[in-house]
């Protein structure tokens, strides 16, 4: 398995994660009063993001990837969805590449 392939499969489960945390976990601790939903979910979601950006190094020092490049994927695990997009354009360029 590559550190790419991993790194995809991270980017999916951080994006999975925060959307969790942020449509479903907070509003059931603030409208239903279920809190563990967000110390779970943000646990589960706090580790995701670590190795989003420890694979996202990786990835920029095994596949010497530009300075842009990584700063625009290092934002995009702060903004909900956008690991998505992540995930699928590293998808479609892995797919390029093996071309």
């Amino acid at each position: 398995m590559t550190t790419l392939s991993i790194f995809r499969k991270v980017a999916l489960a951080e994006g999975i994660s925060f959307v969790f945390l942020v449509f479903i976990a907070m509003p059931l601790k603030y409208w239903a009063d279920m809190p563990l939903f967000v110390k779970y979910g943000g646990w589960a979601h706090g580790l995701l993001f670590v190795l989003y950006i420890i694979f996202l190094i990786m990835a920029w020092q095994e596949y010497a990837w530009k300075f842009t490049k990584v700063l625009l994927f290092g934002l995009a695990s702060l903004i909900p969805l956008a690991p998505f997009w992540v995930e699928k354009k590293l998808g479609e360029e892995n797919s390029n590449n093996s071309l």
